[in-house]
């Protein structure tokens, strides 16, 4: 454990209160949390309004996760180079204009763009906040407690901007959510300005040695997979010119990426970094938990709306009970993984038992008259359990090595939160378009003119209702597939004994890591220097 002195803030003016300046930052980084580029809640609204397609809505509002994402690598060293408050001001501002250009744009690469960079000053400043209560939430830098407070504070976001932006849309307007988001930000500016001032514990280190090429070729291969996933039904996958090109692109640059980082001096991402067992572990893991996950994504909005004709606010409304599990999830792992210290393998197993409930719970009770309340269950276990399985697998990485930390945390955000939701939905997507085809033949077939049952009714009501059932059949018989998937996975963790706990995820002090950044950054001087002189 750390000595730690008593927690202050000292960047704040010393007329704001003590008690006050925690949560002054709390409520900081939720408006960081709510603004972005898009919002996805209303997709509906901004295809009609933009002129778009609901892909390249989709398109844009996983670019800004993806840019999210690969800021992990760099933000400590963003955080010893800029201030606090200007760390604030920066990011608010830059937020600000990609808000009104996501508002008015009709150009989707222009709306891509800008949702990518919007993600990037979100992350940095969502970083900045929560770096600076740390020690408020755990004196002794325990990762797994604060990794609880990060994914309460995530999912909160996630779902209270969901119900935000669906009764924005429904009061007045979507764009009236963008203006929201500006006048808040407006707001968190004028109070930096007010309450903050330029203070520094320590000199500023430059940004020397950071492989921008390298994160922007990530950037590009993560969004090459994005592009394949969300266009690939849209274009009939392979037959289509731009999902083979997207495939080529992402392919080349991969490999240009990973034969860049064996012998430059400071990688973006360190090859040695995918050795790592927690890395390589919990990449595959959150494959396989998105994919068990995805009916989330496609199944739920078709259930709900085509089958039982729920309109968007009903919809939006079971994001309480979504908030309500995760809510739970993350006090619950508080209690037993980080104050109890349960096992890693314990966690992963209840987690995916939660998941196999929600699936099972599909499989079992879908049906065409079901009741709102009837689906509280599922929908609590899908955000109680995708919780549980991050909290895990986000604290597991503190097992590696500082110097690869970031690195680890950079992977696990671009597959968690960038291409492992869109590829477990097109995986389903493509099965769904698949299935339902051939219930359509299986079911169809003994429908005509003979059959006393469909004799008087209209081609068109037919031909509806054929449909309609063979939607039902196809997703319920897609949801039995993955509930048998989701128990073999169960099976093969309780298989494998594991000793591993949460003991050791106990996070460096900030004077450690300066020390090494600075080593590394003298070290990159001396070698241009030398090279110079060589020259």
């Amino acid at each position: 454990m750390h000595e730690t002195g008593p927690f202050s803030i000292p960047s704040m003016r010393d007329f704001v209160p003590a008690p006050l300046r925690p949560w002054i930052i709390i409520a900081f980084v939720i408006i960081f949390q709510f603004s972005g580029g898009v919002y996805l809640a209303a997709v509906s609204e901004m295809v009609g309004s933009l002129s778009l397609m609901q892909e390249d809505i989709l398109m844009a509002g996983y670019a800004s996760l993806v840019g999210m994402g690969l800021t992990f690598a760099i933000m400590f060293r963003l955080k010893f180079r800029f201030s606090t408050r200007v760390c604030f001001l920066v990011c608010g501002g830059a937020l600000i204009i990609c808000n009104l250009i996501c508002m008015h744009t009709g150009s989707v690469p222009v709306l891509v763009a800008t949702c990518f960079v919007a993600g990037i000053f979100r992350m940095w400043a969502t970083f900045e906040c929560n770096s600076t209560v740390q020690l408020w939430i755990t004196p002794q830098r325990d990762l797994s407690v604060f990794f609880c407070y990060i994914y309460l504070l995530v999912q909160g976001c996630l779902q209270l901007s969901g119900l935000a932006t669906i009764y924005m849309a429904e009061w007045a307007n979507w764009e009236y959510m963008h203006w929201l988001i500006i006048v808040l930000l407006l707001i968190l500016m004028l109070t930096t300005i007010w309450i903050f001032r330029s203070y520094r514990s320590m000199p500023k280190l430059p940004l020397l040695g950071i492989d921008w090429l390298g994160g922007l070729m990530w950037g590009g291969i993560v969004l090459c997979i994005i592009f394949v996933c969300v266009y690939g039904e849209h274009y009939d996958w392979y037959h289509s010119v731009y999902i083979r090109t997207a495939t080529v692109a992402g392919i080349v640059m991969l490999l240009l990426n990973v034969w860049r980082a064996s012998f430059i001096r400071h990688p973006y991402i360190p090859n040695q970094t995918w050795m790592y067992r927690p890395v390589y572990l919990t990449f595959i893991l959150y494959i396989v938990a998105d994919l068990f996950l995805a009916p989330s994504h496609l199944f739920e909005h078709i259930y709900m709306g085509a089958i039982l004709g729920y309109d968007e606010l009903h919809i939006i409304s079971y994001n309480r009970i979504i908030l309500l599990g995760s809510v739970l999830g993350a006090v619950f792992s508080y209690f037993t993984f980080a104050r109890r210290k349960w096992k890693y393998k314990t966690m992963t197993v209840l987690a995916f038992l939660s998941i196999l409930g929600y699936l099972m719970w599909f499989y079992l009770y879908i049906d065409y008259n079901l009741p709102k309340e009837s689906m509280y269950l599922p929908l609590f276990l899908r955000g109680f359990g995708y919780v549980l399985i991050a909290i895990a697998f986000l604290t597991s990485l503190s097992q590696v090595p500082f110097h690869h930390f970031f690195s680890a945390l950079c992977i696990q955000s671009l597959v968690s939160a960038g291409f492992a939701a869109p590829l477990g939905t097109a995986i389903l997507e493509h099965w769904l378009s698949v299935v339902m085809k051939k219930n359509v033949m299986v079911l169809g077939a003994g429908l005509d003119r003979v059959n006393s049952a469909t004799a008087y009714m209209q081609p068109d009501q037919l031909y509806g209702a054929l449909q309609q059932q063979a939607l039902m059949v196809s997703m319920k018989e897609i949801f039995g597939w993955l509930t048998l998937a989701c128990m073999g996975c169960i099976l093969l963790f309780m298989l494998k004994e594991s000793t591993l706990r949460p003991r050791y995820a106990i996070h460096p002090r900030y004077r450690v890591i300066r020390r090494y950044i600075k080593r590394e950054v003298r070290a990159l001087t001396r070698a241009r220097k030398l090279q110079k002189d060589i020259v």
